[in-house]
């Protein structure tokens, strides 16, 4: 049976559960999920994190510019990050492997052709690739998007079959659900344009992106025809939940 590939993407605020330090527990929770589902599913994983990992050790001098004082934290910070998964995620029989990309190498095709043929062999052989932007020289996912779109191109470019965006929301609340504070998960999307006029410009504590870039994202996906499903990380067994649709959650197809 051709097993079917999702590509989840974790954000800062999931991954802390919205507190100041990584969550080995939250790790943990993500890669139970992923043992329990490996017969079915193959998985790449796009990781933020690096940046609240190194606030956790180092307080870096503010004088410089703020982007290059993050850009700091974030080379600091990237091996306890990988430590934090491959410390938990071995515990469960599961390895991991690193790989760095930067959005120029999305458009450059020899770039686009190596980085396809890295991960189909790490995930053949049993590998998860764990991304992130390399931050060291890039800034962009730092400025903008907590790497929502570079999980959007990479599983565009990889052919995954589901991008999990995974937030601290249950997924995307209509509008007017916000303003009477109840909030309501618009569950199935099929139209993004008028998704578009229920988004507010909110951002979360940890990460630079709102769920405009969760929708941008989405778009990108889209086009390549591969679903696109924003579910509440902060929730326990949240992929196998939304897997089994026990939970609410915005799925953009």
């Amino acid at each position: 049976m051709t097993k079917k590939r999702i590509l989840l993407k974790l954000g800062s605020n999931t991954l802390t559960k919205e507190t100041n330090h990584i969550s080995r527990g939250k790790i943990e929770d993500i890669g139970m999920q992923i043992a329990a589902l490996q017969d079915q599913y193959e998985f790449i994983i796009v990781s933020s994190g690096a940046i609240a990992a190194a606030k956790q050790f180092v307080k870096l001098d503010n004088n410089d510019q703020e982007v290059f004082v993050k850009q700091a934290l974030a080379s600091i910070g990237q091996p306890h990050l990988m430590r934090i998964y491959h410390e938990n995620f071995s515990d469960l029989g599961l390895h991991i492997s690193q790989c760095l990309l930067s959005y120029s190498d999305f458009e450059k095709e020899q770039s686009k052709v190596n980085i396809v043929n890295t991960i189909n062999v790490l995930v053949k052989n049993n590998y998860i690739p764990i991304i992130n932007e390399n931050d060291t020289v890039a800034t962009d996912e730092i400025k903008f998007g907590d790497n929502d779109k570079l999980a959007a191109l990479a599983a565009v470019l990889l052919n995954v079959d589901i991008l999990i965006i995974a937030t601290n929301t249950n997924g995307i609340y209509t509008k007017a659900s916000i303003n009477d504070m109840l909030p309501s998960t618009i569950e199935l999307v099929t139209d993004l344009s008028l998704l578009e006029k229920e988004i507010g410009d909110k951002k979360s504590s940890h990460g630079t992106g709102g769920m405009q870039s969760k929708i941008e994202s989405a778009a990108i996906a889209k086009k390549a025809n591969i679903e696109t499903w924003i579910v509440n990380g902060l929730e326990d067994d949240f992929m196998r939940k939304a897997l089994r649709n026990e939970i609410p959650f915005t799925k953009i197809i």
